[in-house]
């Protein structure tokens, strides 16, 4: 069982956890817009298709962030680490391809606008289609 503090759930209720990722933007290693960082162990994993992920700037806030803005509560709390490498980490690549291929500004404005709105509203988005 994961024990989380009353400031700690609000910190992440808020996403307010993930303010300082906007020191990454502004030095240039970030951007608001654009995949969510993934960690060695994963991004070893990538197909050639996948590979695509890393030709862009990763970001704040993407397709899959939208669409999985509760994760930790689609993960559950049994086998969190099969049903996220067997049905989630797909599907997030997924979402992350379709951003690498489509992005434009409008497109990364429409993202900004719906991460707020979840946050504020605590809902997310299916935008697979």
């Amino acid at each position: 069982m994961i024990r989380i503090t009353r400031i700690g759930r609000y910190l992440r209720k808020y996403k307010l956890d993930e303010l300082p990722q906007l020191l990454n933007v502004l030095k240039g290693d970030m951007s608001i817009v654009g995949p969510r960082p993934e960690v060695l162990q994963y991004t070893s994993l990538y197909t050639g298709e996948e590979q695509l992920i890393l030709t862009v700037k990763p970001g704040i806030t993407d397709y899959s962030s939208l669409k999985y803005i509760d994760l930790a509560e689609v993960l559950g709390s049994e086998a969190v680490d099969t049903f996220y490498e067997e049905r989630v980490r797909p599907e997030k690549n997924k979402l992350r391809i379709k951003y690498v291929r489509e992005h434009t500004f409008w497109i990364d404005l429409k993202i900004i606008l719906l991460t707020l709105y979840g946050i504020l509203g605590g809902r997310s988005w299916n935008i697979v289609d």
